[in-house]
């Protein structure tokens, strides 16, 4: 009788507020899921040494090939490029499917790339008419030190310590802020970083710091500043076991550099295999905001991974460059 009528009392309960039990069952289930996803993206996206940030930075901020501010490519990117932000505490988007189907499409680059490079969907002309043919995301409305860097700098192999250094330094900002914003602003960052030497940069004290981090035209965090002297200390370390920080870098890819053969911008991807491997040992070493996002977008912008569509008119001057500089042939093949 006494179990018949506390089972009644707690059916009447429920009867008279349905809805508080129901929003309790939901909170609990969304806290489950959030914890499951959250640790999830850290296995999946775990950039290293990254810190609390109110940045609202998404995934297309950390490649050039991604990082255009013409809103005529948008319609082009909404099937493949969701706006996905990373919140750098340690909690990352639930949107899991999203980036899981990154992954899914970095595993069939290969694939796709080929197709596309034997006759599949054609690209579109961003050009201006009677320039030369560049990279899609080059458009009429590209800011002209974007244009510049895709022109001059991207993708060119680089085996000088110092430019090495700079473009980690610079990948590393993008946490913060995007490639135009930071090549506006690169002329600055060599001066107070002494053109990113990294012996010099290494002996900076707390006062040095101090002095970047509270010039406002620089817009660097103390912490970002700290990690980047970090990471000159962890070159001088590298320097001395394998001989220079671009021996090092370079040894990672046989002193040849990836070339992509992308003949569309959707197949570039965030990170590969190679990156997350040159992340993970750069980590293990001590360097700093080395995730292997960031790691793809570095080796990008040092010409370790050559990513410009094949119908760009750097492409083939790329490759050529990185044919010359090893003495080597059919870099490309």
């Amino acid at each position: 009788m006494l179990s018949t009528a506390h089972s009644r009392q707690h059916h009447h309960a429920f009867e008279k507020s349905p809805s508080s039990h129901l929003k309790n069952l939901d909170r609990k289930l969304q806290q489950a899921v959030n914890h499951a996803t959250s640790k999830y993206m850290q296995r999946i996206y775990p950039l290293a040494g990254i810190q609390r940030s109110s940045s609202n930075l998404t995934l297309s901020s950390l490649s050039l090939s991604q990082n255009s501010n013409d809103s005529s490519l948008s319609s082009s990117n909404s099937s493949w490029e969701p706006k996905v932000p990373l919140l750098y505490g340690g909690t990352f988007s639930p949107w899991g499917d999203v980036l899981v189907s990154l992954e899914m499409r970095r595993e069939d680059d290969d694939k796709a790339s080929h197709h596309d490079v034997e006759g599949g969907e054609e690209d579109f002309d961003c050009s201006e008419p009677g320039s030369q043919h560049r990279c899609s995301w080059i458009t009429k409305n590209s800011d002209e030190a974007y244009v510049q860097f895709h022109d001059e700098c991207w993708g060119v192999p680089v085996y000088s310590d110092n430019r090495l250094f700079e473009l980690l330094s610079l990948s590393g900002m993008l946490i913060d802020h995007n490639w135009t914003e930071i090549l506006k602003r690169r002329d600055m960052y060599r001066e107070v970083f002494a053109d990113f030497d990294p012996s010099t940069v290494a002996r900076m004290d707390d006062d040095a710091i101090a002095e970047i981090s509270s010039n406002k035209e620089l817009k660097l965090a103390e912490s970002r500043v700290r990690c980047i002297v970090e990471n000159a200390k962890c070159i001088q370390k590298v320097g001395k076991e394998f001989g220079s920080f671009s021996g090092y870098m370079w040894g990672h890819v046989n002193h040849r550099p990836v070339v992509g053969k992308y003949r569309h911008h959707k197949y570039i991807p965030f990170r590969t295999p190679k990156s997350e491997a040159v992340s993970k040992d750069l980590v293990r070493r001590g360097f700093r905001l080395v995730g292997p996002v960031i790691v793809y977008s570095f080796m990008q912008a040092a010409g370790i991974a050559i990513d410009h569509l094949v119908d760009c008119f750097r492409f083939n001057e790329c490759v050529r460059l990185a044919e010359r500089s090893w003495g080597i042939t059919n870099v490309a093949a």
